[in-house]
């Protein structure tokens, strides 16, 4: 009589990562990770094997690498060649390009990110803006880099302080919070019928500028972020900006009043008293925006609220050259360095999240753990996402970047990424 043959083990979909290094908090710890491809998150290693007495699928070895959770842009412009202000071919083009982008920001480590409107016509904010939006209860791998919702940068920022911000569509508040909702269009500004948030994540504005104090509390009020950024304020009034509801201030030291010994300008709510709630405040770590003891001057200044951006344009991946940009500009790219033509204006960056991370370790001293909370758990918190993601909790999105560490020839580490897994599938 024949042997029975064993039933085989059905699938659960339980992949756990052993032989690494996960950033929790201010370390790395050598345990494993256990993961759902099935839910996509994370899960309780000990409770899913003793209580539930499962065991993984896949045990995957990754040889003393670290594990983060995945990378989270909150100001990025475009990448590879597609740029979310423009919209002049089309919506299905401008979709298309918009799935292509995604695909490309996940390779480099960026798996959730709040793609950037500059200073536009209404119009342009009208037709983009919907398409921009959170994707709700979506969750498929192959869409790439998850969009958390637009930021809106402008148009209600200061015309001397616009950077390359064309001053013909810069616009002035005069009646509070209705002027933003004619700019981006009022559905935009509102809650889905399914209580998701609105496709406007965070508004950069200069609180400065007409009333545009008056309209904070209605945009915080509906769950939009509002920074501060290419602005005028003086210390004063960036404080009055922050007591009304303002979170975050958008690339700090660029297209703002700097620092002076009698009024610190924007920079000076940083050092605000415990009883005022210090804003998070992003840097730019691209070795043009800044130097680098500025921002290991900002990061000492309020280490929990260091937001590493991008601030990346389309032109990320894209050869050296002159490219045209919106409203009938060109832009220089030469190496990493974009230039409005014909100026020293810079515009924007072309580098990625990585290495922006790794020029923060040179510069400031940081740790790895450090250095990588300012893309993840820290934009994580400014977003009030801090259950889903930015960690490697359990109950978490099981979103990672495997990163590999190179030290260069003057003793410098630089990461390098090397996987990243989305809602527990391995993307690339």
């Amino acid at each position: 009589m024949p042997a029975a043959i064993s039933p085989e083990r059905p699938k659960n979909g339980i992949v756990k990562f052993t032989n690494c290094r996960l950033v929790k908090g201010n370390d790395l710890m050598e345990e494993d990770l256990w993961f759902s491809s099935v839910s996509g998150k994370i899960l309780q290693s000990q409770e899913t094997f003793y209580d539930y007495q499962a065991t993984p699928d896949e045990i995957v070895d990754l040889g003393g690498r670290i594990v983060s959770p995945g990378f989270i842009d909150v100001q990025i412009n475009g990448a590879f060649g597609f740029d979310f202000s423009v919209v002049s071919e089309g919506i299905s083009m401008y979709t298309k390009g918009l799935h292509e982008v995604n695909r490309g920001l996940i390779r480099t480590g960026v798996t959730s990110y709040l793609p950037t409107i500059t200073s536009q016509r209404p119009e342009i904010y009208h037709m983009a803006l919907p398409l921009l939006g959170p994707p709700g209860n979506k969750r498929n791998v192959e869409d790439g880099a998850e969009s958390l919702g637009a930021h809106c940068e402008g148009p209600f920022i200061s015309p001397t302080k616009n950077g390359i911000h064309t001053l013909e569509v810069l616009q002035h508040v005069k009646r509070g919070f209705t002027d933003f909702e004619d700019c981006y269009g009022a559905k935009n500004l509102q809650r889905s019928p399914n209580n998701a948030r609105p496709n406007v994540r965070m508004v950069t504005a200069a609180p400065e500028i007409g009333n545009v104090l008056a309209a904070i509390p209605e945009l915080v009020r509906r769950d939009i972020l509002f920074s501060i950024g290419h602005t005028e304020a003086t210390f004063e009034e960036a404080s009055r900006a922050v007591d009304a509801g303002a979170t975050m201030v958008t690339h700090l030291f660029n297209a703002m009043k700097p620092l002076h010994h009698r009024n610190p300008g924007v920079f000076g709510i940083l050092g605000k008293t415990p009883r005022h709630k210090r804003p998070y405040f992003g840097v730019i770590c691209d070795g043009f925006h800044l130097h680098p003891t500025t921002v290991k001057i900002a990061w000492n200044a309020h280490p929990e609220g260091l937001i590493l951006v991008t601030d990346a344009m389309k032109y990320v991946g894209l050869p050296d050259g002159v490219y045209d940009w919106t409203n009938g500009e060109r832009i220089t790219k030469a190496g990493g360095l974009l230039t409005l033509e014909g100026s020293d204006r810079i515009a924007g960056s072309s580098v990625t999240l990585i290495e922006c991370i790794s020029n923060f370790l040179m510069w400031t001293g940081a740790s790895i753990p450090e250095a990588i909370k300012a893309v993840t758990s820290t934009p994580a918190k400014l977003l009030g996402l801090v259950r889903e993601k930015g960690s490697l909790r359990p109950g978490a999105d099981a979103d990672f970047v495997v990163i590999r560490e190179v030290v260069d020839g003057d003793a410098s580490t630089k990461l390098l990424v090397d996987e990243v897994w989305k809602f527990g599938v391995r993307a690339c």
